[in-house]
């Protein structure tokens, strides 16, 4: 009797997005404590085009297809021993693809049970696949820059995914947040709730520009979701503090405290998933879905994300 198979979006060489290919995988089983979710939705993110084309590292030892992915949503349609979900359940989990089993580009994926959270009624899957990952990145780059109410928090990138996210959580921690954004954007932004709107650039030195222009003395705290790295450093005050979110972690000027964010560490925080969720509930965080793209049109969803001007996510569908 053959094993039941399912269809997954992998990796076998690193490439474009032509290198997105529909594989057939053996359908995984959940071991204690983990939980297997018929996905609805996977999140398409920058992290999944930087996977896409560098694959693993070779001391990862992963064979291909590599499943790329680290936000979904779905319903529960297998459960571990000792898990606190049951099958039918809606939820929506983070997941790291540098495993054997690969992210969240599959049909049938598993996850550890604390990875998960419930997904609100009246919110779909594919806007609830938006904000585990993206989500928890934030509320990680905020508890690292750990700023008292008050304070004068930055975001660059903030039409973005994540930078709309730093915006509004940004405000229920009752900080002050100046944030970019292009003319096209300054409209969005504003109504995320920034305080203040500069112009964004591409020249980090224009961007630094007009945040002093703003802020003479430099923002307290900055998310730099635009990845400017060392170009953010002139953004924020002496003494002040960076989180980043592509790893760079300095060398750093003016006692400038520099944190790269890693959602790795946060691959079972379910229950910040869950907080996150009651303030989507309570009208505090803002789900921006740009649309959804089947499963098996990957490759057009990294082609429109690698364009450029993506607001929100695009969501694979299964």
């Amino acid at each position: 009797m053959n094993a039941p198979t399912m269809r997954a979006i992998g990796v076998r060489e690193p490439g474009g997005p032509s290198a997105l290919q529909l594989v057939e995988l053996p359908v995984p089983e959940p071991g204690p404590g983990e939980i297997r979710v018929r996905v609805r939705a996977a999140a398409v993110n920058p992290t999944d085009t930087v996977y896409r084309q560098l694959g693993p590292a070779p001391e990862e030892g992963l064979d291909p297809p590599w499943i790329p992915g680290m936000e979904l949503a779905g319903t529960v349609d297998a459960v571990g021993h000792g898990t606190p979900w049951s099958v039918g359940d809606r939820v929506m989990a983070i997941v790291m693809p540098r495993r054997p089993q690969g992210g969240a580009y599959a049909e049938q994926v598993v996850v550890p049970a604390d990875a998960a959270a419930a997904v609100p009624e009246g919110i779909g899957d594919a806007e609830a696949s938006t904000l585990p990952m993206n989500g928890l990145t934030v509320v990680s780059a905020l508890a690292h820059l750990a700023l008292p109410p008050g304070a004068v928090l930055g975001v660059t990138g903030a039409a973005g995914a994540v930078g709309g996210y730093a915006i509004e959580l940004g405000r229920a921690a009752g900080l002050t947040v100046v944030a970019d954004a292009s003319a096209a954007d300054e409209e969005l932004v504003t109504s995320l709730g920034a305080d203040v709107v500069v112009r964004s650039s591409r020249d980090p030195r224009e961007e630094v520009a007009a945040f002093r222009a703003a802020v003479p003395g430099g923002v307290d705290g900055l998310i730099d979701a635009a990845v400017l790295d060392a170009g953010a450093l002139g953004i924020v005050r002496d003494g002040g503090a960076l989180a980043t979110v592509r790893f760079w972690d300095g060398p750093t000027e003016r006692g400038i405290r520099v944190h790269p964010v890693r959602v790795r560490d946060h691959l079972h925080d379910g229950a910040g998933i869950a907080r996150l969720a009651d303030l989507v509930v309570r009208g505090r965080l803002t789900l921006r879905l740009a649309g959804t793209v089947p499963a098996a049109e990957a490759a057009s969803a990294h082609e429109r994300l690698e364009a450029g001007g993506v607001r929100g996510r695009l969501v694979l569908t299964f």
